[in-house]
């Protein structure tokens, strides 16, 4: 029998400030949740006031991880080392596997609103240092699934219903959706049995859970992590609901971690930072 997952942990995210001086609001790499393996990372940016967002994040450096920006709202700049450059604007993918090291910059411009989510994914010890990859993929290339009652899913990665999503080849094996229910509207989804999980839900409120209990009712901004299961149960609140829910295979390895490089021993962040100095970061 298919065993419902119920909710672990609610996070309640938190705000801080990156870049240049970027407001943004943080539930994962806090001091409640440090990671929830494969993740290492996940930030929501979302604001109406320019001067929270437009001093951007400069070009700096990232090693070991893949980093994902899904944007909702407005438009940011983008270009790095490998010779990417460009925007992602509403409804766009950038998923960049950073591999033995890659620059990049990621500016912010000017709109009535900006708003979107940054999730970075860990790499396994053998693709640490493996050469850099990006994927630029626009909203229009992004299959949207639709369910009974009004439900639908926009597929990021994964698969729904027989539709592949937009990100292939991720080492994680993740599940990346936006899903979207109507008010009071059930919906079930399954989520593979031994993956980490969790649930941002980022627009009106929902119960998460649902199992021989009554599940656990939340309202945006809330991080639900997930225990193990096979199925995630909603229903949404009177005002309908919009979360994302994202699931990925665990590594298990030892992670070391300095600011944005994440490897496997303190050695290798050493030589790291060695390279850094000495000019051979990039190859």
């Amino acid at each position: 029998m298919d065993q419902a997952r119920t909710i672990k942990t609610v996070i309640t995210p938190q705000p801080v400030i990156e870049g240049a001086g970027v407001h943004l609001k943080r539930s994962i790499a806090t001091r409640t949740l440090s990671e929830l393996d494969p993740f290492l990372l996940f930030d929501h940016f979302g604001s109406e006031n320019p001067d929270d967002y437009l001093a951007g994040f400069p070009m700096h450096p990232h090693r070991g991880i893949e980093t994902v920006t899904y944007m909702l709202a407005g438009t940011v700049r983008h270009r790095d080392t490998l010779g990417n450059a460009g925007t992602i604007g509403p409804g766009d993918i950038q998923w960049m596997t950073s591999g033995r090291g890659i620059l990049h910059e990621e500016m912010p411009q000017p709109s009535a609103r900006l708003d979107g989510f940054q999730l970075w994914v860990n790499l396994p010890a053998r693709l640490k240092m493996t050469a850099p990859r990006y994927q630029d993929i626009s909203a229009a290339k992004i299959p949207v699934w639709t369910g009974e009652n009004g439900v639908t899913i926009r597929v990021i990665a994964g698969e729904v219903g027989g539709i592949r999503g937009a990100v292939t080849d991720i080492a994680a094996d993740p599940t990346y959706l936006d899903i979207t229910l109507p008010a009071n509207v059930a919906f079930r989804r399954s989520v593979p049995q031994g993956h980490a999980a969790f649930a941002y839900l980022f627009e009106g409120a929902g119960t998460f859970g649902i199992a021989e209990s009554d599940g656990v009712s939340a309202s945006a901004p809330r991080l639900l992590v997930l225990d193990d299961g096979d199925f995630l149960a909603v229903r949404a609140g009177e005002s309908g609901v919009r979360f994302l829910l994202v699931s990925g295979q665990p590594l298990n390895e030892p992670i070391a971690r300095y600011g944005p490089f994440v490897m496997n021993t303190r050695e290798e962040i050493e030589q790291t930072l060695r390279e850094l100095r000495e000019g051979t970061f990039i190859r």
